[in-house]
């Protein structure tokens, strides 16, 4: 009897036990879930602080863009922008260029200007919608002064953005933190360090972008390397022998089995140009359906030198598997012909980061704006014709031209393909001896020099 009654007691126990379980998990399961914290909006902008504040608005380096190609940010770490109204409290190169390239603070987001990694195209895409709209952006020091980075031409600051007239303004770099888009970046040494690590911590726990452990679904894993045009031009050396992918608007058709690409670097305003070479037993596919003059287009293909130039040749096609070859991403572009000094061509420099070969460290350098531009399609005018020399050596360049001119005293070199007329006549040098002509054509580089090649009659105005 003893044993029944501490059997009934037992199961009384285990019953009251159960029951209190699964009164404890149905609480569980009607209880609302944590709420995520918008830690961009937590923080608040303080206007009567010690730090420097500057009114701005997102420098637009190709205005003459449709709407839909404007691009609003270097990248989603990196913006250059114009200033509003005066401040003395800017450092004098910005107040004397009006333009202060910014680096976000407390962030580093995955690269997509220079070498593509992975959710790096989202991060800037992020930054570019949030910039877009906004119709406020007032960017803000860490400390009482404006603080450059490690380049000295880029400044350190917190951007606040709203898109509103009446709303309050959110701290995109913590926007950008909270949405798993970038790694941390000495996030918890400044003025707004805990929120940062707290945001930080919650994209983490999310498991957002960056932090999900998960392939960027709009990323390139194949063999080649992601780039882009500038890339390749600023370190071109490097990637000699190299598989390398990049995207970019084919403007002409070289008449010699290849094409001519190019494609806008926001940081310089410039066109960046690369020759991609096809060859004679190309695949009539890629030829006609990828490699049209006037679709952007995907090359994935290897770097290598031809005649003391670089080119991409090689190039990977695959009907069935576009995501690893060459394809079509969109159509209905026309070439930039980027208008162009004689001065500017001969004699200006952009300023790039490039890697060093030694260190593997990043660097600002100078670098001729005629070799960056190689590839890439240019217009000048008024170019005043000195001389012309017309090949004649028994080959089918027979009749291509040599044009000598001048403006302001600067000589510029230009070379034409065989030009003909609409009757299929062969123009020569009387049409341009001595006359003032407009031209557009294709930087190229030619026995030590840099020159405008020209592929069409169409391509030279005279006046």
């Amino acid at each position: 009897m003893k044993n029944a009654c501490k059997l009934l007691s037992l199961l009384l126990v285990v019953c009251t036990l159960l029951s209190c379980l699964a009164a404890c998990g149905q609480g569980d399961k009607t209880s609302a879930p944590a709420q995520d914290v918008d830690y961009a909006a937590s923080v608040k902008l303080d206007m009567s602080s010690e730090t420097l504040k500057q009114e701005v608005k997102v420098h637009i380096s190709a205005p003459d863009l449709p709407e839909d190609k404007i691009k609003y940010t270097i990248d989603g770490d990196t913006t250059h922008f114009d200033i509003k109204g005066e401040n003395t409290t800017l450092p004098e190169q910005v107040r004397a260029s009006g333009v202060i390239k910014a680096r976000y603070l407390a962030i580093n987001t995955p690269e997509s200007t220079g070498k593509i990694e992975p959710y790096g195209m989202a991060a800037s895409n992020f930054t570019h919608e949030k910039l877009k709209n906004a119709v406020s952006i007032i960017i803000e020091s860490d400390t009482a002064t404006w603080n450059p980075d490690s380049t000295g031409n880029r400044y350190l600051v917190w951007v606040w953005y709203k898109t509103a007239q009446d709303a309050e303004y959110r701290n995109l770099n913590i926007e950008i933190l909270q949405n798993g888009l970038a790694l941390a970046s000495n996030s918890a040494a400044n003025r707004y360090g805990e929120i940062c690590m707290q945001a930080i911590a919650q994209a983490e726990a999310n498991k957002l972008n960056v932090y999900s452990g998960q392939k960027d679904p709009n990323f390139y894993y194949g063999k080649a390397v992601e780039l882009t045009i500038k890339e390749l031009r600023t370190n071109i050396a490097a990637y000699q022998g190299v598989a390398v992918a990049f995207t970019g608007v084919v403007t002409r058709n070289s008449g010699q089995d290849g094409v001519y690409v190019e494609a806008l670097d926001e940081e310089t305003g410039m066109y960046n140009g690369m020759y991609v070479y096809y060859g004679n037993g190309a695949d009539a596919d890629l030829k006609d359906e990828v490699l049209v003059v006037g679709y952007e287009v995907r090359i994935v293909g290897t770097v290598s030198i031809f005649n003391g130039t670089y080119q991409i040749s090689g190039l990977l096609y695959n009907a069935r598997d576009k995501a690893n070859s060459c394809q079509c991403v969109s159509t209905g572009h026309t070439a930039s012909y980027q208008g162009m000094t004689a001065e500017w061509f001969a004699n200006g420099e952009v300023e790039v980061l490039k890697t060093d070969d030694e260190t593997g460290e990043d660097k600002i350098v100078k670098i001729p704006v005629a070799e960056m531009a190689l590839g890439a399609t240019i217009s000048m005018q008024d170019l005043v014709v000195k001389s012309i020399y017309t090949t004649d050596n028994g080959g089918t360049s027979d009749g291509a031209m040599s044009i000598t001119c001048e403006v302001n005293g600067i000589e510029i070199e230009i070379r034409t393909v065989v030009l003909r007329d609409a009757d299929g006549n062969i123009i020569t040098a009387d049409a341009y001896r001595g006359k003032t002509i407009d031209v557009r054509g294709i930087v190229d580089y030619f026995n030590g020099e840099y020159q405008i090649k020209v592929l069409s009659v169409n391509d030279i105005t005279v006046y």
